[in-house]
């Protein structure tokens, strides 16, 4: 069985810094597995800006 965690990221824009490389980091040392990308907001020319970052463990 496995458990998931969802983790809300920003790509970035002209007053923030993308932050996905340093999430990813952080769980995969905690021992979560990488699952997917999934965009989740779109601006006004139809570029993500903000992604759902799924991780997922195994349980037991």
């Amino acid at each position: 069985m496995f458990e998931y965690k969802y983790v809300q990221a920003t790509l970035g824009g002209f007053f923030t810094e993308a932050n996905h490389h340093e999430i990813i980091d952080k769980y995969a040392g905690e021992g979560w597995r990488l699952v997917q990308v999934l965009p989740m907001y779109y601006n006004s020319h139809g570029k993500p800006t903000d992604y759902e970052i799924i991780f997922e463990r195994e349980v037991g």
